[in-house]
Order: C-alpha cells, then structure tokens, then sequence
C-alpha cells in the first residue's frame, strides 16, 4: 500500500477520530481537508443496517441535488417516432434508437446519464453488461424509463443533478455531494436532500438499525465521521 502524502496527513490531522460531528461542521471541516489542485468533489458513504443479498432489503432510489454536481450533465435518450422529438426539444445532448445502440457497443460512453421509453427497453436491453457496470442502464425504479411525455420533466432533472443510489455488496452508499468550489451553504442543503431522499426509501424488509454509519470526504482527503442524529434529523 501506498504511503500517504504529506497533504493528507496534514488534513487528516485536522479530525479528531474517534469524534461524531455535526452536519455543518463536518461541511465546514472538509472544505479545509480539500487541498488538491483540482475542484475536488464532496462525497458521501454511508454503511447501511440491511443484507443486501435480501431482495426485501434493497435500498435503491433517486436523489434531486438542490445545486446540482457542479459539472454539465450529459443526457443520452433511447427514442423513436415522436418520443424522439420530444426529448430532442427538451434539450436531450444525445437522441436515438438502434443508431445510438450500435454506437455504444463499439465502445462510445460520452454521456453521463442515460434515459429510455418503455418501447426501446428491447433494443437497450442488449446493453445490460456495458451499461450496468458503469451505472448508466435505464431502469424503472431509479425513474430513467418513462413515457415521452415525461421526457422533458427527467431532463430537466438529470440536468439539475438527479443522482441515483443503491447498495453495493458490501451494504454501504456511496454518492457525490457536489464540488468543494460550494459554499457550505449548498453542499449542507445537498447532503439533507440525499439523506432525506436515502431514509424515505428504506425498505420493508429492513430490521434494526437503518443506518449504520456515515461518513463524508472529499475526493482526496480523509472521511469525516457524521453524528447519526444529525444525519436523521436533517432527512426529517
């Protein structure tokens, strides 16, 4: 393993480990742990109290950033026929159908965001394996197939910073929050929607303790443990 450099042991430093903070602290804390040369991104983990073998114990959903990522959202759109005029109207970066299907299997991925109707679902089905490890295959729960008539609405919304969450198979969330450039105003008001967001969508099947553990860090720097009752207070 890798040393760790001397501008993450001077941020890290800067957390008292065994300490809890609040929300606004925390933010205030990572701003000065954020020392790289690039706008670095906020980001959340947190570790979760379901098996995420368990199919009535899956936590997945849809976060809207009040302030968006901090970066332009490239949206791609599976359409055709009308549907293909509406979403290109509404702004889409990207509309197609079996063109667009052919280009991605010959290794294009430019876009960030990828969103389908129900009737291309059999043509973007074949892309299961490329898009589903990078995080962009359309899927109903997560709200990216929909009808044409609610393309111009989730375009708008990738565009503000729509950001989806599940479990990965060691349980724990991981999702940006925005770029550190922020004010601690924004990246707060961020991190309570996706708290919000992740606590309205525990499951059923969930026993015990929902939430586990959260953390916050910025792209380089080290995590910054979150006060649990914070974290259910700001998702109240």
């Amino acid at each position: 393993m890798a040393e760790q450099g001397k501008k993450y042991k001077e941020a890290a430093a800067l957390i008292e480990k065994d300490r809890a903070y609040m929300l606004e602290e925390a933010v205030e804390l990572a701003k000065k742990t954020a020392t790289a040369k690039f706008d670095e991104t906020l980001e959340l983990h947190m570790k979760m109290g379901v098996d995420p073998r368990n199919a009535t114990q899956q936590v997945r959903g849809v976060a809207l950033l009040p302030h968006g990522l901090g970066k332009k959202v490239r949206v791609l759109v599976f359409a055709q026929g009308e549907a293909e005029k509406i979403a290109s109207s509404a702004g889409a970066d990207f509309v197609g159908s079996e063109d667009i299907v052919k280009q991605i299997e010959g290794g294009w991925l430019d876009f960030d965001v990828a969103i389908a109707t129900p009737d291309m679902m059999g043509k973007v089905g074949k892309l299961g394996k490329i898009l589903g490890r990078k995080g962009l295959m359309p899927n109903p729960k997560s709200g990216t197939v929909v009808a044409a008539e609610d393309l111009p609405r989730v375009i708008e919304d990738a565009r503000k910073g729509r950001v989806e969450f599940k479990l990965d198979r060691h349980a724990i969330i991981h999702l940006p929050l925005g770029k550190m450039s922020f004010d601690a105003v924004k990246l707060n008001e961020n991190l309570a929607s996706v708290l919000e967001a992740i606590v309205k969508a525990k499951p059923a099947g969930a026993k015990g303790q929902y939430i586990k553990s959260a953390y916050i860090a910025t792209t380089m720097g080290p995590g910054i443990k979150l006060d649990l009752k914070t974290v259910l207070s700001a998702a109240g």
